[in-house]
């Protein structure tokens, strides 16, 4: 198929139509679950963590990301414990990412020490402080988020977004401080760094994001000489774009731009499910890295709930595959005793050989699960 007609195949497939081009063969969608069904799920999972997992830790991305979740866990429930459980969190960390006060040592490179204040990693937290400054306005609460994007939306660099995570880590901080401020500088901003990431990460023949510069083919292949797309990082962007959305103004003059984006990731994704109804850790070669994976699934269920609830992705084209994945998520990834499993390790790849199993968890996967979870119940409610 030429590089043209695919483009016109994908195009015509993510509008819904029926046409022999389309990967996808059809499948049978799982039953909707009950909303109070959700919600009963949502509370095992999030109790699950909660009771074993103290809130008084870290700012940095891994437990950051999955706060992201425990917000909307309490949008969805309306649970104070959730709530109090990140503002604990929040105190703890002092409203703050990495903690220099010193602009001239601050650093946007890979880095856990308090002097990457720039780097995106350290930033993700900035959007949960926005949520409950939203809940509960306090400025205290967006002190610090204010002045690191200010101060780096005052430097000429533009490639502050390097890693696809990235853009999950702080895309959403700029349209949240948006929606706070009013300053349309966190908007031509978003747009300026993002296109550049978009421009070093994004294929658009396949529709989906490499890791890094490090990962683009044919610079790097699968061990079955394929491009290699990791799926969670996948699941990183297409969340990113659906959170941004969420927040972003319908007269930007950009929203065209990742509205496009997401649209075609979404299409791009379909044929890449697995009957299971999860993604393998590496989207185009499942033999790279095979079986269940959370993390990615979870994003993915989340940002195609996100889609067909805000009309923006066809229902009956894409709510049977959001569907396989809840049921997923539901039935393989949790456990009986309310641990979420086989969510790969910290990494930033797909590793061939692995071992993610049932009992692999981690915060960020809880994370992304309640994130899904919210949407179900979202789903539910119309």
């Amino acid at each position: 198929m030429t590089t043209l007609k695919k483009h016109v195949t994908s195009l015509l497939c993510a509008l819904g139509l029926a046409l022999a081009g389309c990967a996808e063969a059809p499948r049978r969608p799982e039953p909707a679950p009950q909303r109070a069904d959700v919600l009963a799920t949502i509370e095992r999972v999030n109790d699950y963590w909660q009771r074993r997992t103290p809130p008084e830790e870290t700012a940095f991305w891994n437990v950051a990301a999955y706060h992201t979740g425990n917000i909307e866990a309490y949008r969805v429930t309306g649970l104070e414990r959730y709530r109090r459980y990140s503002e604990a969190w929040a105190e703890h960390n002092h409203w703050m990412g990495a903690r220099s006060a010193d602009r001239t040592s601050w650093k946007y490179v890979y880095g856990e020490t308090d002097d990457h204040v720039l780097f995106g990693d350290w930033q993700v937290c900035f959007q949960v402080y926005a949520d409950l400054y939203q809940l509960d306005p306090d400025p205290r609460k967006i002190a610090r988020a204010r002045e690191v994007m200010e101060y780096q939306m005052s430097t000429p660099q533009k490639d502050y977004w390097w890693w696809v995570d990235g853009l999950y880590m702080a895309m959403p901080v700029m349209t949240r401080l948006y929606k706070i401020t009013g300053d349309r500088q966190y908007l031509d901003k978003l747009h300026e760094y993002f296109s550049y990431a978009d421009a070093i990460m994004y294929d658009p023949v396949e529709n989906l994001y490499y890791r890094d510069a490090r990962y683009v083919y044919p610079q790097h292949k699968s061990v079955n000489g394929k491009k290699d797309f990791w799926a969670r990082g996948d699941g990183w962007a297409f969340a990113a774009l659906a959170r941004v959305l969420s927040d972003l103004p319908p007269d930007d003059p950009h929203r065209g731009v990742y509205l496009a984006r997401f649209q075609a990731m979404a299409a791009a994704l379909l044929p890449l499910q697995q009957a299971d109804g999860y993604w393998t850790r590496s989207l185009i070669d499942a033999a790279h890295a095979p079986g269940p994976e959370t993390s990615g699934t979870a994003f993915f269920t989340y940002g195609l709930l996100w889609g067909v609830n805000q009309g923006l992705l066809p229902r009956e084209r894409y709510l049977p595959a959001a569907q396989r994945g809840w049921h997923y998520l539901t039935t393989i990834a949790l456990q009986p005793d309310g641990k979420l499993g086989y969510v790969q390790p910290i990494g930033d790849r797909a590793i061939p050989g692995q071992v993610v199993d049932q009992n692999s968890t981690s915060h960020f996967g809880v994370g992304a699960f309640l994130l899904a979870g919210a949407e179900m119940a979202r789903l539910l409610d119309k």
